[in-house]
């Protein structure tokens, strides 16, 4: 008696052709998919990290924009006051993105490239918008072409700053070329915020403040170095210093009944008077480092060494 033997459903007729290469791949791309798995979250501090320090700059371009907002139109003086804040907000965030990447290591070209571009919107556009709508509006165009030239000095100072940095491969110095912008616009900060303090209304004196300007915007473009204060240590001795700087002046106002809003003012003028007061010490001993240091990079690189050809000696014949 035969037995019939019983296919299974998927087992494959012995005349069919055996499948194709490709009809495998597929079969087993298939079976891949099928027993796949979806892969877990996992958190990347490290990614998380590099976010950080760029999140206090945009934080500072918003300020910035906040500020021209509140400036734009026919602003009130409060208006104003809130605007100056806005960028007193924008240096904090701006101060704090720089160490925030040097804490965490995450320094990037793309943080550096971003900083210059808050820097132009919170310190070059804000500020320039501020001090027209607060004191040079009266004087007409010429307040408009002096708010412009602010604007487009500080953009120059910011991109000489960006090539010095290439062309020293991010090496730490001592000194900034130029006044920093953000130190002019905190000036022109101080200033809003003082007066809005002693409730002085509107601002009388329109052309000083237009030389103040124009002398920020000089002071950003020139060559007169301040100091950065990073290479120094955090030391007691620093601490120290610097505490009874600032004790001192709070007791100065305290006795004087000058208003706290002043000492940014005084602040901000003692940084540019102490880089003017290095530019005519040090002149002359700046100027000689330059030019050695012009003279050095005009110089042809040395040829490397020449070994001397080895001369055949005649054997002597004995």
């Amino acid at each position: 008696m035969r037995v019939r033997a019983v296919s299974s459903g998927n087992s494959r007729d012995d005349s069919s052709p055996p499948p194709s290469r490709d009809e495998r791949r597929r079969g087993e791309r298939r079976r891949k998919l099928r027993w796949r798995r979806p892969r877990p979250f996992r958190f990347n501090l490290g990614k998380a990290l590099f976010v950080l320090p760029n999140a206090f700059t945009v934080s500072s371009i918003c300020c910035g924009i906040f500020s021209i907002i509140l400036a734009s139109g026919d602003p009130t003086s409060d208006q104003l006051f809130q605007a100056a804040v806005a960028i007193f907000f924008g240096v904090f965030f701006d101060a704090m993105d720089g160490r925030v990447a040097r804490l965490t290591r995450t320094q990037s070209d793309f943080g550096v490239e971003l900083d210059s571009l808050a820097d132009v919107v919170t310190f070059g556009a804000a500020p320039s918008i501020l001090v027209y709508k607060w004191g040079l509006e009266p004087l007409g165009r010429v307040a408009i072409v002096v708010a412009m030239i602010y604007a487009c000095c500080g953009a120059l100072r910011l991109a000489r700053f960006n090539v010095l940095a290439h062309r020293s491969h991010g090496g730490a110095s001592d000194h900034f070329i130029g006044l920093p912008i953000p130190l002019a616009a905190c000036t022109i900060v101080s200033l809003v915020i003082a007066h809005h303090s002693l409730g002085s209304g509107e601002v009388a004196r329109h052309w000083s403040v237009l030389a103040i300007v124009l002398v920020l915007s000089y002071l950003m473009v020139s060559n007169i170095r301040y100091r950065t204060f990073k290479g120094g240590r955090l030391s007691i001795r620093a601490l120290a210093v610097v505490s009874a700087v600032l004790v001192g002046l709070a007791a100065g106002c305290a006795v004087l009944h000058v208003s706290p809003s002043l000492m940014l003012v005084g602040l901000s003028g003692l940084y540019i008077l102490l880089g003017l007061f290095e530019e005519v010490l040090f002149f002359r001993r700046r100027r000689d480092e330059d030019h050695r240091r012009r003279l050095a990079a005009q110089q042809p690189p040395a040829a490397p060494p020449v070994a001397p050809e080895k001369t055949s000696v005649p054997e002597t014949v004995q």
